[in-house]
């Protein structure tokens, strides 16, 4: 038996945008392992704009038919199997995504049998269900890229910049970007601002279930670590490593 949080996803797909679910994939895996992930709407939105979203991450489109104009049955799907899941000890944390305040019942509900919510939603949820949750994370649509101004000399040519080859320690070994995001993340939780070898290590797994260091081209994720110049590793005292962000250099 393992007393590991398990975690349940589930998408509010008909009031959110498909791009928050990248936001809440990062967040989830330090939350416990995830064992549900959901995603609910009615036809026009699985069918559409939700179709690639839930194939790429892995999730359990279920859909719901509207029966009357101005009914919401997607709603009340997502809260039945959020219960439900509690009730059968499936899960016992819940990040619901969604900026819908009709889920801050929901929340309450969960919270009160002991389950731990976290909502991640769009900077225009209403505060009622912000604080109906244990923690809000917030997500923030990346700026989009500069129009061209008129006049003004051409960008080098994107597919010869990708044709480049691009510096890596040594041949054959890849340093990918999401290390050091994970870092960041977690070492910004903790009070002293790094992280433990291991914890690192389950985390990167969490996110990508193939990650694995020698297929990158190293021994194991200590040997990837150093691989990086932006990252300090600090062996403390017992013998195990733990790694934080390197100070920014003057």
């Amino acid at each position: 038996m393992t007393n590991e949080t398990k975690v349940a996803v589930l998408l509010d797909c008909d009031n959110t945008n498909p791009a928050v679910v990248a936001h809440a994939m990062r967040i989830v895996p330090k939350l416990g392992r995830v064992v549900i992930k959901r995603g609910y709407g009615n036809h026009a939105t699985l069918a559409n704009k939700w179709q690639e979203t839930l194939v790429q991450q892995a999730f359990t489109p279920c859909l719901q038919y509207q029966y009357a104009a101005g009914k919401n049955t997607s709603d009340i799907a997502l809260a039945l199997d959020a219960l439900e899941a509690l009730f059968d000890h499936r899960a016992d944390c819940f990040c619901v995504v969604t900026s819908d305040s009709d889920f801050a019942y929901l929340c309450r509900k969960l919270r009160e049998r002991g389950a731990t919510v976290h909502i991640v939603g769009e900077a225009k949820t209403p505060l009622a269900l912000r604080n109906a949750s244990d923690q809000f994370h917030e997500w923030t649509p990346e700026p989009a890229a500069p129009e061209p101004v008129p006049g003004a000399p051409l960008a080098a040519d994107p597919a010869r910049k990708a044709a480049a080859p691009s510096p890596s320690p040594s041949q054959g070994k890849r340093r990918p970007k999401m290390v050091v995001e994970a870092v960041t993340l977690l070492a910004g939780d903790s009070p002293e601002g790094k992280v433990h070898l291991g914890t690192l290590g389950q985390y990167l797994r969490r996110i990508d279930p193939g990650f694995s260091p020698d297929g990158h081209g190293y021994s194991g994720l200590l040997d990837m670590l150093r691989a990086y110049n932006r990252l300090a590793l600090t062996k403390e005292d017992g013998g195990h490593y733990t790694v934080k962000l390197a100070p920014a250099s003057v």
